[in-house]
């Protein structure tokens, strides 16, 4: 298991927006008051999605006070799964899902475009500092393969062209559409549907 980079250049203090901070405050209520710890990664995330992607030193800290808990046990959770950024991947973190599935239809060129136009390395940032790009295991959407997730939102049904487009947009500051590149809707078959064709009075 490889030890998650933590940057070297740290904020010197973090706090929640006054809007995510209700939402922090409304996460812990879900919880009883002597088990408010339960609402730790969900203070985290917060924090990655304020911040850009990724969680200072002093958002743990930050997190800490709010939950009542030592800051080890922030840390240790911040440190342990691998969806919580401990440096800077960029406004758009792109992850590509390089599991069986994928890598059968296609994932590798989608890697490989990934290297050409946002960084020769994975977790590296792109030159305008918008993004980063890493591999990932399964993202769980494997009829649709090859998937890559941008921050929140899932690309599917890639090929080249789509992906350098996708790429491109990213490039210039823009989020693009979500979804299957060919519209299908969910894992609908791409040409159409082949059963239940013909449906009989009953």
């Amino acid at each position: 298991m490889s030890i998650k980079k933590i940057s070297k250049t740290q904020p010197e203090t973090f706090e929640f927006s006054k809007d995510n901070l209700l939402e922090a405050e409304r996460e812990i209520k879900k919880y009883p008051k002597n088990r408010k710890a339960s609402a730790v990664i969900a203070l985290l995330f917060l924090v990655q999605k304020q911040n850009d992607n990724w969680i200072p030193l002093a958002a743990i800290e930050y997190v800490a006070r709010l939950l009542s808990i030592p800051y080890i046990q922030v840390y240790e959770v911040a440190t342990f799964y691998s969806m919580l950024n401990l440096s800077p991947v960029g406004k758009y973190f792109v992850q590509v899902c390089t599991t069986t599935p994928c890598m059968m239809r296609g994932a590798k060129k989608i890697a490989d475009l990934c290297k050409k136009h946002i960084s020769k390395d994975q977790n590296k940032l792109s030159e305008n500092k918008l993004c980063s790009w890493t591999e990932v295991e399964c993202l769980g959407a494997c009829v649709n393969a090859p998937v890559m997730q941008i921050n929140q939102d899932y690309y599917e049904d890639l090929d080249e062209n789509k992906t350098k487009e996708i790429i491109q947009t990213l490039q210039k500051d823009k989020l693009p559409t979500p979804g299957s590149v060919k519209n299908r809707k969910n894992t609908a078959p791409s040409e159409g549907k082949t059963t239940l064709l013909e449906v009989k009075n009953a």
